[in-house]
């Protein structure tokens, strides 16, 4: 497996002006990760979205890292004011972000659960299911005219256990789209990641390492940092190996399962940013040694 890392794992320093998101880019390298990832880029004023991505691509060529995949926001429910061909549209615009960044795969999301005003039928999951799965598809038709393969990932409550993920992407069922499978995000649909990961491998374009710390939801709210899962417990980031999500199992079902791809980290705990992301590779990698062994 390669080990890479997500922007969005810098994005505390980025906002706080401590580094411009190109600098992450040669950070990355610096720290040692095979391969980076782009979550939402932030444009820098004066500059286009088009014009930004390719001086990252230039960036990440300079320094010697390749950038393995985009991921950008998404709702095929409510987006663009519940237009779905204009949803789709502006996705397929990011889909040729993807193309200028060189990326083989691109993550949209596919819904958080909002449903349009004019919606008439059931709020439910299974309801929603064939218009979701009808922009997936349309996306990954035009990703795949540009060679990039197109996934969701388990994201957003409404669409993240794994049961409700693999109906969507086999309603879909077009091989130019699979998913992004991030271990820690079963936790904030009560999902056992163990047991979700062994599901869903065989759909895995790419892969997310992350942990959170858990506290159950008989718990009074344990204060700032913690947030709400779908079922109301409680959990929030961690270092990898740090906190209660198995990852190390997770890496072990995805080495059995032959998965040879990225398994990029997403650290979004409290703790400084730069010791949180160094502590994550380090046992990561041992965690993949361990389960290649």
């Amino acid at each position: 497996m390669q080990i890479g890392v997500s922007s969005y794992s810098y994005s505390r320093l980025v906002r706080s002006g401590q580094m411009k998101q190109i600098e992450v880019i040669a950070k990355a390298k610096e720290m040692g990760f095979d391969v980076i990832e782009f979550s939402t880029i932030a444009v820098p004023e004066g500059k286009t979205l088009p014009e930004f991505a390719a001086e990252l691509k230039a960036e990440a060529d300079r320094v010697g890292i390749p950038i393995a995949n985009y991921t950008v926001g998404a709702d095929l429910l409510a987006g663009s004011n519940g237009d779905l061909q204009a949803e789709i549209a502006r996705v397929k615009a990011e889909v040729d972000i993807a193309a200028i960044l060189g990326v083989p795969g691109f993550r949209h999301d596919c819904s958080g659960g909002r449903f349009p005003e004019n919606w008439t039928s059931a709020k439910s999951f299974e309801a929603a299911l064939p218009r979701m799965a009808e922009g997936c598809r349309a996306i990954a038709e035009y990703g795949a005219s540009k060679g990039i393969k197109t996934m969701v990932e388990n994201h957003g409550y409404f669409c993240q256990d794994s049961i409700r993920v693999e109906k969507l992407v086999t309603a879909v069922n077009h091989p130019n789209f699979g998913l992004l499978i991030d271990m820690g995000n079963f936790i904030c649909a009560d999902d056992s990641p163990e047991i979700a990961v062994g599901r869903l491998m065989p759909y895995a374009f790419h892969c997310h390492a992350k942990d959170f710390h858990l506290k159950p939801g008989t718990m009074p709210w344990p204060g700032k940092g913690w947030n709400q899962s779908r079922g109301g417990n409680w959990w929030r980031g961690a270092i990898i190996g740090h906190g209660n999500v198995p990852v190390h199992q997770c890496v072990r079902i995805m080495a059995s399962k032959g998965y040879q791809g990225v398994l990029s980290i997403e650290f979004e705990g409290m703790e400084d940013v730069l010791t949180g992301i160094a502590l994550g590779q380090e046992n990561l990698r041992r965690f993949v040694a361990m389960a290649q062994a």
